[in-house]
């Protein structure tokens, strides 16, 4: 191959030229790969930041529902604590009214405005709480009263309303069972 002096004049510009040209296309593909790399990097960022926002929001709100747990569990055992204090302060109320009820029962043949002789009545407690023989004691009886002892407020229980039925209705007899 010959070369020219002309021809090896351009040669240099050639290589300038191409090197130029090899210089833009690395430039241009630099600034291409630079925006795609910021593009992924921005993506990145975007999935990174909406993992993390999930992860701390479902954090907080595991965090809020157990504290709100622990809240209520403590009212709740404060409500517990008082309404048992109320229970049982009710039930040591009912049991001093029936306590002293169970004790006037027994006592109110020996007060003074019972009607009847202390001697004529005896004690039952349930379903009625005296039968009284009047005028038993004196050897004259002359009628039998069933008695129910009502303290305060306190009404009739179905058994003793149903006893108090039978008696109006008159259903009552004598009867001697014999033992052989």
């Amino acid at each position: 191959m010959v070369f020219s002096v002309s021809s090896l004049s351009l040669y240099p510009d050639f290589i300038i030229l191409f090197l130029i040209v090899l210089i833009g296309i690395l430039v241009i593909s630099l600034i291409i790969s630079r925006k795609r790399m910021v593009r992924q990097a921005q993506v990145l960022f975007e999935t990174w930041k909406h993992d993390e926002q999930d992860r701390w929001h479902i954090w907080i709100m595991n965090e809020a529902d157990s504290r709100a747990k622990i809240q209520a569990e403590g009212l709740f055992k404060e409500w517990q604590i008082r309404e048992e204090q109320k229970i049982r302060q009710d039930a040591v109320h009912r049991s001093h009214a029936v306590i002293k009820g169970k004790i006037t029962e027994h006592l109110v043949p020996w007060f003074s405005k019972f009607p009847y002789n202390p001697s004529d009545a005896r004690f039952l407690g349930s379903p009625v709480d005296f039968i009284i023989f009047n005028g038993l004691s004196e050897g004259n009886l002359n009628e039998i009263v069933i008695v129910e002892v009502k303290t305060g407020s306190s009404s009739l229980s179905p058994r003793e309303r149903s006893v108090a039925r039978i008696v109006e209705e008159r259903k009552i007899r004598f009867e001697v069972i014999r033992k052989e």
